[in-house]
């Protein structure tokens, strides 16, 4: 393929730079190098408004860096290192290489592999056309929630389950119908006193004031605990675990979802977190610090409206 010659102008190559510049314009150009794509999938991908995708697009393509193809109406992108000028295709690998470590990256590398998987692969196969329409027509009749509530089933109707820094008692809404008993614990009496409003008419949750770092429980008196996007917020994690592991019966599990590692600074002065996410490594050494015996950790499926980083589910499991 012919490489496309840059113009030599100062003022031309200059604005041709400074495309690289704008953090969103290179997220988009390491995803359609990865594959040809849509506006609308950029923007499921990216997490980014269309009408954003959109304008970056044609900056993108005004100055040489992406190229354009007509598919009936739609218009795919892709970047092709072989239509660069030379000096581009060598400012694109290095900009690509130095930030490749970022977070950001990771979670648009995540989202696009569920863009390019919900994508239909033969719209004339039997099977593929009649699964796509099937999909989408068991969302229309029954939503998309209905899954994970009937997975609550697999949770043993006889155990009394600690929703560990409650917040406004979303776990313990989910639990409370198919367990015995939710102990639900948060430090901030306003948290709690939302939470019993919302869950008045439950008679098997009982709500305490207590700090995660010195849980106001006995040891070995619960079965299974959760700890939904709370870690992150604590000044001793290890500790919090390790006080889990305390009142857990022998057998007995902890549930922690929380965010991957990332590198959102402000989110220490907005929102007061302690840590900016965590590693599987460091989630695994502080679980065998604790005194479990197996970990187990996965990355949760991204959510296409979601803003925020990329989550994590880890399991904690305490010897019999």
């Amino acid at each position: 393929m012919t490489e496309k010659k840059i113009t030599s102008r100062p003022e031309e190559w200059l604005a041709n730079l400074t495309q690289l510049g704008d953090l969103a314009r290179v997220r988009l150009l390491r995803l359609v190098e990865r594959a040809e794509l849509g506006v609308g999938e950029l923007a499921t991908a990216a997490q980014l408004p269309q009408s954003t995708v959109s304008r970056h697009l044609k900056a993108l393509h005004d100055h040489g860096w992406i190229i354009k193809r007509s598919e009936g109406t739609a218009s795919l992108y892709r970047l092709d290192e072989g239509s660069l000028d030379p000096d581009f295709r060598r400012l694109w690998e290095t900009t690509r290489d130095r930030l490749a470590s970022s977070p950001v990256f990771a979670d648009d590398a995540t989202r696009l592999k569920e863009v390019l998987g919900s994508r239909r692969t033969d719209s004339r196969s039997f099977f593929g056309r009649i699964g796509g329409e099937w999909h989408e027509l068991r969302h229309e009749l029954f939503g998309t929630g209905f899954g994970a509530e009937a997975m609550l089933g697999f949770l043993d109707p006889s155990w009394v389950v600690a929703d560990l820094g409650c917040g406004t008692g979303d776990a313990a809404e989910r639990l409370a119908p198919v367990v015995a008993e939710v102990i639900a614990i948060d430090r901030e009496e306003a948290m709690l006193d939302a939470s019993r409003k919302r869950l008045e008419n439950f008679d098997n949750i009982r709500f305490l004031r207590g700090d995660l770092l010195d849980l106001p429980l006995k040891p070995e008196t619960i079965d299974a605990a959760a700890m939904m996007l709370v870690l992150h917020h604590l000044s001793e994690p290890e500790r919090a675990l390790s006080e889990a592991a305390r009142v857990l019966r022998p057998g007995g599990v902890l549930l922690v979802v929380d965010m991957v590692a990332h590198d959102r600074e402000t989110y220490r002065h907005t929102m007061g977190h302690e840590h900016l996410g965590f590693e599987e490594a460091r989630m695994r050494s502080m679980g065998s610090d604790a005194g479990f015996d197996r970990v187990t950790w996965r990355r949760l499926r991204p959510v296409a409206s979601g803003k925020g980083p990329g989550l994590f589910a880890a399991a904690f499991f305490k010897g019999r």
